[in-house]
């Protein structure tokens, strides 16, 4: 079996641990996307990690780190439209997707990936913000892992009572006129984060994570990406709807909240985790929308969690 072509990963940037690796893929419907993996020696298991909108791999060098220590491969995807991946438009930040289910492409195209280097068994979800939705509907669709943890996951997104229809009507409007590729109101193609936001920022409370993260894109522009356009919120809003209808899978699952988030619903979290068989949420009241990325406190309580998950579960 032939291994994937080579990709450039920026190690300089990602505080990984050693050895990280990025190949290209193909999807099915042609695209070229990036995944990157982290493998210790006597590796016991992968990590199968779906990041969110705007991110890339190097983003999670530090949890690779952090997992590797403890014996676990890790495997990062850049979804289409993001990351070193393929873009969708041709303004290269305006984050873009024709429809929600097109994400699942990109993981059956991972999943390949995965065997055809050989990871090891067995494997794990864990998937944080839009990870978590295209994370749900692949469990849905039977995604071959022994457990799920879950960080901050956009079963819905936040929007206040009064704009949501609006957002809703606009997007759809947008969608039928064919401006949707437009960015949605309140965006731009300026890059996030940025130095001069931290006091505002949604993600963090940590000045030295967000500076960090800041620098990765400012080192290296072409991982950076702007604000969604009308076509992602309208499929954003939409694919919320139909999550909401998905049973929620016999698999033991692990869900982080922040009580500061500002980016994602947390009703649909607290509503399917209360009934997720075998599942457990965790509200941190004082993160915001990155607890894996938050101050070291939350921080190292968020990964003591996932520790204890990954061993309940164990490795073949």
């Amino acid at each position: 079996m032939t291994l994937p072509d080579p990709a450039p990963f920026h190690a300089d940037v990602a505080d990984g641990p050693p050895g990280g690796a990025a190949h290209w893929l193909r999807t099915a419907d042609g695209l070229r996307l990036r995944v990157t993996h982290w493998r210790p020696d006597d590796a016991r298991g992968t990590v199968l990690l779906f990041p969110g909108r705007t991110e890339y791999a190097e983003k999670y060098g530090p949890v690779a780190e952090t997992l590797g220590r403890d014996g676990w491969a890790v495997m990062a995807i850049d979804w289409r439209g993001q990351g070193l991946s393929d873009r969708i438009l041709d303004d290269p930040l305006g984050g873009h997707v024709l429809q929600f289910t097109d994400y699942q492409i990109d993981v059956a195209a991972m999943l390949g990936a995965a065997r055809r280097l050989g990871l090891p068994r067995p494997w794990h979800l864990l998937a944080h913000s839009m990870g978590g939705a295209i994370g749900l509907r692949a469990l849905d669709g039977g995604l071959p892992v022994d457990s799920a943890t879950f960080s901050a996951p956009m079963w819905g997104i936040r929007l206040a009572a009064g704009i949501r229809p609006f957002a809703w009507s606009l997007s759809w409007a947008a969608r039928h006129l064919r401006l949707d590729h437009h960015y949605a109101p309140g965006t731009s193609g300026a890059p996030y984060p940025d130095a001069d936001r931290f006091a505002a920022n949604m993600l963090t409370h940590d000045p030295d994570r967000f500076a960090w993260m800041t620098a990765q894109v400012e080192r290296h522009p072409e991982l950076a990406l702007g604000g969604p356009s009308l076509r992602w919120l309208n499929e954003a809003l939409r694919d919320g709807r139909r999550l909401a209808m998905l049973p929620s899978p016999r698999l033991p699952c692990l869900t982080f909240l922040g009580g500061q988030d500002m980016i994602v619903d947390p009703d649909p979290i607290r509503q399917r985790m209360a009934h997720w068989p075998g599942g457990r949420l965790i509200e941190h009241p004082r993160s915001r929308h990155e607890p894996m990325m938050e101050c070291p406190p939350i921080r190292d309580a968020v990964f003591d969690a996932i520790r204890a998950h990954l061993e309940s579960t164990g490795a073949h």
